[in-house]
C-alpha cells in the first residue's frame, strides 16, 4: 500500500527559505510520478510542482517558477521541495501526491490518487 508523509512546515518571514519533505513508501520514488500541490483557507487545492518519474523532468506553476525546486533522492525515497524568497502568498497547506505512471494532466489535483496528511507553512511578518 502507497503511503506518503509530508514535513519540514513552520512559520516563517517573507523572503525566509523552507525545505518540505516528502517520504514515500509501498512504492519506489524512482518509479513514481511526484507532485506537490497546496491550499489556502477558502481556495481550491493548486499545482506547485511536479517531477516525472523516468526523467526527473520538473514542472512548476508559474507562481513559483525561480523560487521553488523540486527534486528526489531515489536513494531515500524522498521528494523535496525548497522554497526560497517566501511570500505571504505562499502561506497555505502544502501536500505531497504521487501515482505509478505521468498524466499530462498533472495540474489537476483529482488525477493523482495518493495524497500525504499536508504540513503548513506560514510566511508572516
Amino acid at each position: 500500500q502507497v503511503h506518503v508523509a509530508e514535513s519540514g512546515g513552520g512559520l516563517v518571514q517573507p523572503g525566509d527559505s523552507v525545505r518540505l519533505s516528502c517520504q514515500l513508501s509501498g512504492r519506489t520514488i524512482r518509479g513514481s510520478a511526484m507532485a506537490w500541490f497546496r491550499q489556502s483557507p477558502g481556495k481550491e487545492q493548486e499545482f506547485v510542482a511536479a517531477i516525472r518519474e523516468s526523467s526527473g523532468q520538473k514542472y512548476y506553476a508559474d507562481s513559483v517558477k525561480g523560487r521553488f525546486t523540486v527534486s528526489k533522492d531515489n536513494a531515500e525515497n524522498m521528494m523535496y521541495l525548497q522554497m526560497n524568497s517566501l511570500k505571504p502568498e505562499d502561506t497555505a497547506t502544502y501536500y505531497c501526491a504521487t501515482r505509478s505512471y505521468w498524466t499530462v494532466a498533472y495540474g489537476t489535483a483529482r488525477n493523482w490518487p495518493d495524497w500525504g496528511q499536508g504540513t503548513q507553512v506560514t510566511v508572516s511578518p
